[in-house]
């Protein structure tokens, strides 16, 4: 039996956070305070990460624990096949499973640090596909996966990376969730695309506010002249950026559910401020109504 959150449509869209692992006793506390204000938001789940290599493993499932625990929240955890045999992959399942978790977002993952090509481990996985098909023949978790509106920047081409995001939802992938952008058009353009690919699964957007256009070039390929030009007006005070970059994300949510999105994963990175004030004004506009 699945946790209560229902799958993400285009008539009732998902509203969710990303959460990662702190790394120090600061960093603890200041997610703590930022599940705090998450409580009453009425979220319809949240994600936790999971390092490089599993670099973070214990400390992802101690956190997946502890939100639903102590918080009441969904949970859906990411795994990836960076550095594990299938034993351990089944492992961490196990561990996932008595921390009341039932939704596993199947990921690939990046090279650990210092590394710059993916290399499996001789009895582990190669692609997040394989990991889903092992999870779904496993049996006990709902799976998910992830897809880049801007194309996967390994792939190919264009139609290489649609036919991996099929291959996900036929090895058991009930929803994806993209990696952060900030072109509507590229990311509507794609689910199109998807579309006509046989892709059948919901897609839902992932949004991060941006606090600064350096890092949100870096993060993405392209940011639309549009979106820059209403950071730069905000000047040069952080505070100001930050501001600005709420009610960029605001009105970028506001257009993909006027567009049909099935669902909206904030990119929070920890922080108790900018994603509750998001989640504010879209209820201001009657969007996300509490169930």
């Amino acid at each position: 039996m699945f946790m209560s959150f229902e799958l993400p449509s285009a008539s009732t869209p998902t509203l969710s956070f990303e959460f990662f692992p702190p790394k120090t006793d600061e960093g603890w506390s200041d997610l703590r305070q930022t599940l705090l204000a998450s409580d009453d938001l009425g979220l319809d789940f949240v994600s936790v990460t999971y390092g490089a290599g599993g670099s973070t493993r214990e400390k992802t499932v101690d956190l997946c624990s502890e939100i639903h625990r102590d918080h009441g929240l969904d949970v859906m955890a990411h795994l990836t096949c960076v550095g594990h045999s299938r034993e351990e992959i089944d492992r961490v399942l196990d561990q996932l499973a008595v921390a009341g978790v039932q939704t596993i977002l199947g990921l690939r993952g990046d090279p650990p640090k210092g590394q710059s090509d993916f290399v499996p481990h001789p009895d582990g996985f190669a692609h997040a596909s394989d990991l889903l098909a092992h999870i779904a023949r496993r049996g006990g978790f709902r799976t998910a996966c992830a897809f880049y509106p801007e194309i996967h920047p390994e792939a190919t081409s264009a139609a290489s990376d649609l036919e991996f995001l099929k291959l996900k939802q036929d090895n058991g992938a009930s929803f994806a969730v993209s990696q952060l952008f900030y072109d509507v058009d590229a990311f509507l353009s794609f689910r199109d695309q998807a579309r006509a690919a046989g892709v059948s699964i919901p897609l839902v957007a992932g949004v991060m506010p941006i606090g600064s256009l350096a890092a949100a070039r870096r993060f993405v390929k392209h940011v639309p002249e549009s979106v820059v030009s209403a950071i730069e007006a905000a000047g040069s005070e952080p505070a100001a950026i930050a501001e600005a970059g709420i009610v960029q994300a605001t009105e970028m949510i506001v257009r993909l559910v006027s567009e049909g999105v099935e669902g909206i994963h904030l990119y929070t990175l920890n922080k108790s401020t900018a994603s509750p004030r998001i989640v504010g004004s879209l209820r201001e506009r009657g969007l996300f109504p509490r169930v």
